[in-house]
């Protein structure tokens, strides 16, 4: 926005907003508070400055002194003063004795925007004392107010969390969607086929990119689906409507979102409070849509909240093909299935992906495996937890990283299997450990991609890596990376397996599965290593 275009009150406050807490008061309010009321009315941005300032470097005394400032600028006669402090109120932790401030103020104003910016300010302060000071009144705050002091309410008063191990016993016409990243849903689909073999929980109905949809055959709890490591985030779905007239589509979504299964899946997965935040997904901002469809809903279901602020749950309205889909979500975060992660790294591998390597390496037992670009150590940890390994090597060029293994492992509680970190360059460790050929039985890494830890030749990098597995490797032995470039391996001695084209977040990267095929006899380096001390 160009300066000639701004509110008066908007240039003052960007003008005033660097000043410090103590030049704002001993100087600008000092000035504000002996002016004429026509010249109060100019200065209104310092109020706006005040809140904000006070709200970021005051201490408790100046943040008090500034409430009290801002309580008394709420008796002022003009609206436009009174506005600018009920809005600056809130940034400075303000409490029970503000919130009746405000109260009286809107027992008192007949004014329908004084009312609007006092239902802002109360959304945001409020307690149970607005939900009784407005109790049977009319004419008092938005339905829109009213919920969001609700929903805040409900938050410290009942906070509510995800349950794990709480079954559900109405499953019956459920779909639970698998969502994650395309060329890797065959991976998820393997897994789901190993626990439908043991357990029969569930079903696949169809597998899609990115997506496998199971559908559950006997109840189950949340912990169940979370057994399930390679998968990037559960959603259930709960109906789609087709966009059509606006009205329409609202009062079908509000009722698909306050559906007999939306509440079924709430109460049994939520302890405390029921809310969500919703978000039209693929539409971008949707801030006006957002509210007139959370209003609706609340008006249906008024036990379900709408409220952005740390709910357990999402509801994402997606718009595909004409339709609007609604899909549930658990907010998980952190992932309880990643729980070890004590550390993380630059471009460190996302974990359900770590998850996806570690599978596609097969069966091992009694294994020697290494990471040479290990990060933060996710795709060794991932294979270690599916058994057979022995001793676990894991190099990488930054001592930030090997310090985060560590961590990781440690926070994994692997104990069992041996393991050495070293930071050094992967060519350099197959030197000085001496690693020896046919000494290795899984190569598994994600190394960098050149996107955001820079690498001065890539496909020479690359080439090595190959190079290096394919002389380590024990017949029969895998290597299993993440490829950046468009090249295979012209080693002899490694067979391509499998290759798929992956989503590795805004660019295609292909995973790929090679076997060493035969033993290599040269004198000198034909023996094999024992698992890493500890």
């Amino acid at each position: 926005m160009k300066h000639a275009d701004k509110k008066p009150a908007k240039i003052l406050y960007e003008q005033l907003r660097h000043l410090s807490s103590a030049q704002l008061w001993d100087q600008e309010v000092a000035k504000f508070n002996s002016a004429t009321p026509e010249e109060r009315s100019c200065q209104v941005g310092l109020i706006r400055a005040v809140g904000v300032v006070f709200s970021e470097s005051g201490n408790v005394g100046e943040k008090t002194k500034a409430k009290l400032w801002l309580r008394s600028l709420l008796q002022d006669p003009d609206e436009k003063i009174r506005r600018y402090a009920m809005t600056a109120l809130p940034k400075l932790d303000s409490g029970s004795t503000e919130e009746v401030d405000l109260l009286n103020l809107l027992r008192t104003t007949k004014n329908e925007r004084e009312k609007k910016y006092l239902g802002q300010s109360l959304e945001k302060i409020g307690s149970t004392a607005t939900l009784e000071a407005l109790a049977g009144r009319s004419g008092g705050l938005s339905a829109q107010s009213v919920r969001k002091v609700k929903a805040r309410v409900a938050r410290t008063e009942s906070p509510s969390t995800v349950r794990m191990d709480r079954p559900i016993g109405e499953f019956f016409g459920l779909r639970l969607h698998l969502n994650g990243r395309y060329g890797l849903e065959q991976v998820v689909r393997e897994e789901v086929e190993e626990q439908i073999r043991a357990r029969g929980q569930f079903r696949i109905v169809e597998v899609r990119s990115g997506l496998v949809i199971l559908t559950p055959l006997k109840p189950f709890t949340l912990g169940d689906i979370y057994a399930f490591r390679c998968f990037g985030n559960l959603s259930f779905f709960l109906g789609s409507v087709r966009q059509s007239d606006p009205d329409k589509s609202v009062e079908s979504l509000a009722k698909i979102i306050t559906s007999p299964v939306s509440r079924r899946l709430f109460k049994a997965f939520t302890e405390g409070s029921l809310r969500y935040r919703l978000d039209f997904v693929t539409q971008g901002h949707q801030r006006g849509a957002v509210s007139v469809l959370a209003n609706r809903a609340y008006a249906i279901c008024p036990e379900m909240m709408n409220d952005a602020t740390d709910a357990p749950w999402s509801i994402a309205i997606r718009s595909v093909g004409g339709l609007d889909s609604v899909e549930l979500s658990p907010k998980m975060i952190p992932d309880p299935r990643f729980n070890y992660r004590q550390a993380d790294v630059p471009a460190a591998s996302h974990p359900p992906l770590a998850a996806c390597l570690a599978r596609l390496a097969g069966p091992l037992q009694n294994a020697i495996i290494w990471d040479p670009f290990c990060g933060s150590g996710l795709e060794l940890i991932e294979r270690v937890r599916l058994g057979g390994v022995l001793g676990v090597y894991g190099t990488d060029r930054s001592a930030e990283a090997v310090t985060t293994v560590q961590a990781n492992f440690a926070g994994a509680g692997i104990q069992e299997t041996r393991s050495k970190f070293v930071c050094c360059d992967f060519r350099e460790f197959v030197r000085s450990e001496g690693l020896g050929r046919n000494s290795i039985d899984l190569v598994i890494t994600n190394p960098p991609m050149g996107k955001r830890v820079h690498v001065a030749d890539l496909k020479r990098l690359i080439e090595d890596l190959i190079s290096v597995a394919a002389a380590v490797l024990k017949p029969g032995g895998k290597l299993v990376f993440a490829n950046p470039i468009q090249i295979l391996s012209q080693n002899p001695l490694l067979k391509l397996l499998s290759r798929r084209v992956v989503d590795f977040a805004g660019f295609d990267c292909r995973v790929e599965v090679y076997e060493k095929t035969a033993p290599v006899k040269t004198a000198g380096l034909s023996r094999s290593v024992r698992p890493p001390s500890e």
